[in-house]
């Protein structure tokens, strides 16, 4: 079982940045081979894809919506994953999911490839 518990959400005016974390616990990450990927879910809306990172950072996939202005990035050996947003939009306004895929090194950017999710936090951005 892997644990996650995302931080760093807050409320911001258009153009900010936050930095969203993604601790995870259960398994070490340096030692097992999984994707990590960031979703969100906007009130009335379905989760959505923003960003996957594969096991040594070497790969990442990131929405058309968020490319350019989010970056993601993990340090295994803090057993924690990154989402460092800038030029934040209302739109960018949902709660953000953190999630593990423990059958994969690879990242995927469908929900349902992933195992483990976190509580999420919430990301607000006014205009």
């Amino acid at each position: 079982q892997v644990q996650l518990v995302e931080s760093g959400g807050g409320s911001v005016q258009a153009g900010g940045s936050l930095r969203l974390s993604c601790a995870a616990s259960g398994r070490t990450l340096s030692t097992y081979a999984m994707a990590m990927g960031w979703f969100r879910q906007a009130p009335g809306k379905e989760r959505e894809f923003v960003a996957a990172i594969s096991w040594l950072g070497k790969t990442i996939h990131y929405a058309d919506s968020v490319k350019g202005r989010f970056t993601c990035f993990r340090d295994n050996a803090k057993n924690t994953v990154y989402l460092q947003m800038n030029s934040l939009k209302p739109e960018d306004t949902a709660v953000y999911y953190c999630a593990a895929d423990e059958s994969r090194a690879r990242p995927g950017t469908l929900s349902q490839e992933y195992d483990f999710w976190g509580q999420g936090t919430q990301v607000t951005v006014s205009s």
